[in-house]
């Protein structure tokens, strides 16, 4: 499960029949949730209705870990709920990923946090870091393990740094990604870029990081590592 198109771009094209979850080439259900644990628990319970025999949280993530750069893999050995309730990963099935990434990609371990808003700023950062020790934070992957761990199946977070603990991120692209549709839209972009144009060099240093976490998460979809659920 990705919350957003652009997220689940590099595990290759997928086909779409009627108003279930859409299937990638190899068969793997695949649905777009939007941002937000609610709308990734109910994105992973459209998952579990369809037959979904594992759940994974894919995408991006943002760096807490000073040390993380731009491109940094997360295979998170456990998640933090907003509500500091812990989830475990799958660890074989974590291990074998790790495995097959290891000799061409920087793969860090440790919590990956899920917050209900986005961290922003270096200082709220730089506070769940100093607070939880989590090494990354989403707004997805606490609620996908919750449904995972409720029916009894595997869960694994993989997840891609984009922007680093030293990043602000810019308030257009937060405005910019649709919390519902799942999809980046362009003209709230642009409308946002408009009000602030002092924000166009964060947003283009932004855009240089996702490209370094998408080339991860393709490495990740084309090792086939993901497809084996212990």
């Amino acid at each position: 499960m990705a919350a957003l198109a652009a997220e689940s771009r590099p595990l290759g094209p997928a086909r779409r029949s009627g108003a279930g979850p859409a299937t990638l080439g190899d068969g793997t259900l695949l649905v777009l949730s939007g941002i937000g644990p609610a709308s990734a628990a109910e994105g992973a319970r459209r998952l579990v209705l369809s037959g979904a025999r594992a759940l994974i949280s894919w995408g991006v993530a943002g760096g807490l870990d000073p040390q993380l750069a731009a491109g940094a893999l997360v295979l998170p050995e456990a998640v933090i709920s907003p509500e500091n309730r812990v989830f475990p990963t799958a660890r074989e099935w974590r291990e074998r990923v790790r495995a097959a990434l290891a000799t061409s990609h920087a793969v860090c371990g440790g919590r990956l946090l899920t917050r209900a808003e986005p961290l922003a700023s270096t200082a709220a950062k730089a506070r769940a870091f100093r607070e939880t020790a989590a090494v990354a934070v989403d707004m997805e992957s606490s609620a996908v393990a919750e449904v995972a761990a409720s029916q009894g199946l595997p869960f694994l977070a993989v997840r891609a740094i984009v922007d680093t603990a030293d990043d602000v991120v810019p308030r257009a692209a937060l405005v910019a990604a649709s919390a519902v549709s799942g999809s980046v839209r362009l003209g709230r972009l642009l409308g946002a870029l408009a009000g602030a144009p002092a924000e166009l060099p964060a947003l283009v240093r932004l855009a240089r990081r996702y490209r370094a976490a998408r080339r991860t998460l393709a490495a990740v979809a084309h090792s086939g590592a993901l497809g084996v659920i212990p």
